[in-house]
């Protein structure tokens, strides 16, 4: 390991560049496409990133009819290494505009608010970012003020590929093989749905779409989406009287009986589960009111579920000619149920981490990554820190030296599996 910390100091790192580019390439997703990718526009980033690949010598990489991109290193040792791989999403949220994204970088950060030039109400806060008083000299990212950044999870796309470059510029560093993932439409949970495992040289690996500097995440929430179908009683608004029963109005009540003190992502937080309504659509005669359910424990989706539907029957006693229907649906599993059995994941992945001069922390993550699914599709896949913070919002930002160490993380992991 001497050798890569040898080699680091001299090296020099890509991943801002890289980093800047992809950003200002709009791929934001859309949950309510039937397609994969959601939207095609993510195919741009992936042409991209296959061309990158094959420039530095990866002929194999390729982009599938789906939209994911595949590229394998081989081995450059004699004896046989189990394979590892490495996995980021392309990707933005819709929650946030990612279209004409100007990323902006703030030079020699010292404890300052962030001024966004576009929007001077957007302001990135010390006093509401707190992660921002260990980055004392850094240099930030953030985007202009009207739109998100991309650091989820263009920042692990980045850090990847300089991991890439690393290994093309250096051979004599030893790894075994090496598999590399991008996947469409992890944001709206579809990050899996086409993944072909047969392209995955690999018996374990690790997403990098983690947070702070240093986390190391092995436990995500389990997810269930729950929909609610309602029919009401339409009826001509002059002649409505005791005739009329407004789906949309039942709608309003069902989510103004939702509890307002807890289980809610506003009132929430650690190891705290919540019921969330994301949408709400229809009118007089049908309505529909879509919710995502997201605990540590599993089992308590189902009570969840069991509440909502006990709220809307209560509320469903005032509209006698209505009726309700519900809907509710795995997403994925809380990805600790299966790596508690594979801790060698973890422990290489925190080694690497102190070789990087790091002190690594296990976290947990309140939301769910790639790598949940992969879990449970047999690859077991901890989550590595990216360094994206306030994610999914206008005040997304990232800092270019914890890039680098998220790239140095990588490469000390590959190396790691040839001891």
């Amino acid at each position: 390991m001497a050798l890569i910390s040898e080699l680091f100091k001299s090296y020099s790192f890509s991943s801002q560049d890289r980093f800047l580019q992809y950003v200002q390439i709009d791929t934001q997703s859309d949950p309510l496409s039937l397609h994969c990718p959601s939207t095609s526009k993510q195919k741009n980033l992936a042409k991209i990133l296959v061309h990158e690949l094959q420039a530095l010598g990866i002929q194999n990489a390729e982009m599938d009819e789906f939209g994911y991109v595949y590229a394998h290193l081989p081995s450059n040792v004699e004896q046989a290494i189990p394979g590892i791989f490495f996995c980021s999403h392309m990707d933005t949220s819709p929650d946030c505009s990612g279209e004409n994204v100007k990323p902006i970088i703030h030079h020699n950060y010292q404890g300052q608010d962030l001024l966004l030039p576009d929007d001077p109400k957007v302001i990135i806060r010390l006093s509401e970012h707190p992660d921002l008083s260990e980055q004392m000299g850094n240099d930030i990212i953030s985007a202009s003020g009207l739109t998100l950044l991309g650091a989820d999870n263009k920042a692990g796309i980045a850090e990847i590929m300089d991991a890439v470059t690393f290994w093309t510029k250096h051979p004599e560093v030893p790894h075994g093989p090496i598999t590399i993932i991008f996947t469409p439409d992890e944001e709206i949970g579809r990050g899996t749905d086409h993944i072909n495992l047969s392209k995955i040289d690999a018996q374990f690996g690790y997403t990098l779409d983690g947070e702070k500097r240093g986390h190391l995440e092995n436990e995500t929430f389990s997810a269930d989406s729950f929909h609610i179908f309602i029919k009401g009683v339409s009826q001509h608004p002059g002649f409505a009287k005791g005739r009329m029963e407004s789906a949309i109005k039942i709608a309003a009540e069902i989510i103004a009986h939702l509890p307002q003190d807890t289980c809610s992502p506003e009132t929430t937080e650690e190891k705290q589960g919540f019921i969330h309504p994301t949408d709400i659509s229809g009118h007089v005669e049908e309505a529909q009111i879509d919710f995502i359910l997201r605990d540590f424990d599993s089992q308590k989706l189902k009570e969840y579920g069991d509440m909502i539907k006990q709220i809307a029957h209560s509320v469903l006693l005032k509209y006698p000619k209505s009726t309700i229907r519900f809907e509710q649906k795995e997403q994925y599993r809380n990805m600790y149920e299966v790596l508690q059995h594979y801790p060698h994941c973890m422990d290489l992945a925190m080694e690497a981490m102190r070789l990087a001069g790091l002190n690594p922390e296990k976290r947990s993550i309140r939301g769910g990554t790639d790598g949940s699914r992969l879990t449970f599709m047999g690859l077991p896949c901890p989550n590595i820190f990216a360094g994206e913070h306030a994610f999914h919002s206008k005040q997304e930002w990232v800092s270019v030296q914890d890039m680098h160490k998220a790239t140095e993380t990588v490469v000390y992991l590959a190396s790691l599996m040839v001891k």
